[in-house]
């Protein structure tokens, strides 16, 4: 009998443990909470999220005709979401996204959704890193899986709708992801390195000419490589950001800053030295000088 009651203990023991991996949630004092890993809806309809999550879902009606042509096909499809409880279009997008699944009779034991964190030390990642590999630099990011292969994916927010966006994907499969510049060049880094962009840089640059809206589409990429520890990468990244946006200062920062706190402090003043040339009365590059001069 005694042995009986120590296993049951034990399993029980076992199955909360294993309960505990949902729905994680982070309290930190001071901090708002958020959750952490694999998570499900239940997760977002709990107390500290579902004020936005209940609200989206319940505002958005599915394009009814859209939803009758994706249902079928889509159910063959494997979907895993990266997405952050404290990101705002991850609020915004995911309870749209659960509504258009569901309107589907999406079968959700097909679907994955992990939560990621905003920390510095675990920027974008998960505990058990479920993004390895996955260049997942902005969420969320929905991935859509057919026989266990990438097939493609949506990026922080649909670019039509997400049920004309997912027709596409399982259709033609001619759909374009928003931050196409970050998916070409990881996909450089990935098969030919530091010395690949390099060669490439010219090539890629007139590719993009003029689509890439803002420094800030290679800026967050580079911040995850960062706090992944491919320092080398980030640094690549930052002064190819340079040659994209020459007349917009902050991308001179985040390399110099980059380079200055990796031991490269010479290269980091020449960094700034040269941005000030452009821009001779910016402050925050003057600042940002002398902050580097002095360490």
């Amino acid at each position: 009998m005694k042995t009986n009651s120590i296993l049951t203990i034990i399993l029980l023991l076992a199955f909360h443990l294993n309960a505990q991996t949902i729905n994680q949630e982070i309290i930190e004092e001071g901090e708002a909470p958020y959750l952490l890993g694999q998570i499900d809806k239940s997760g977002l309809e709990s107390d500290n999220y579902s004020s936005w999550f209940n609200t989206n879902f319940e505002d958005y009606k599915p394009n009814q005709k859209l939803v009758n042509d994706i249902a079928s096909d889509l159910k063959n499809y494997s979907i895993t979401v990266f997405m952050g409880t404290w990101c705002g279009d991850s609020k915004k997008e995911i309870p749209i996204f659960y509504k258009v699944l569901e309107a589907c009779n999406f079968p959700m034991n097909q679907l994955t959704v992990i939560a990621v964190s905003s920390s510095s030390s675990l920027y974008k990642q998960s505990p058990k890193h479920e993004e390895a590999g996955l260049n997942i630099h902005r969420v969320p990011t929905i991935i859509f899986y057919k026989n266990g292969k990438e097939v493609n994916r949506i990026v922080e927010h649909p670019t039509t709708s997400f049920e004309e966006d997912i027709k596409e994907i399982i259709t033609s499969n001619n759909y374009k992801s928003n931050y196409q510049i970050v998916s070409e060049i990881d996909s450089v880094l990935k098969k030919k390195g530091i010395k690949g962009l390099e060669k490439k840089s010219e090539k890629i640059l007139k590719q993009f000419d003029g689509k890439v809206t803002s420094m800030y589409e290679l800026n967050t990429y580079g911040r995850v490589l960062y706090s992944k520890g491919k320092t080398e990468e980030a640094i690549a990244v930052f002064k190819f950001n340079t040659k994209l946006f020459p007349k917009e200062p902050r991308t001179y920062m985040s390399l110099a800053n980059t380079l200055g706190v990796n031991g490269k402090k010479d290269e980091a003043i020449k960094v700034l030295e040269k941005a000030l040339e452009i821009h001779p009365e910016n402050e925050d590059l003057k600042e940002n000088l002398e902050v580097i001069k002095s360490h």
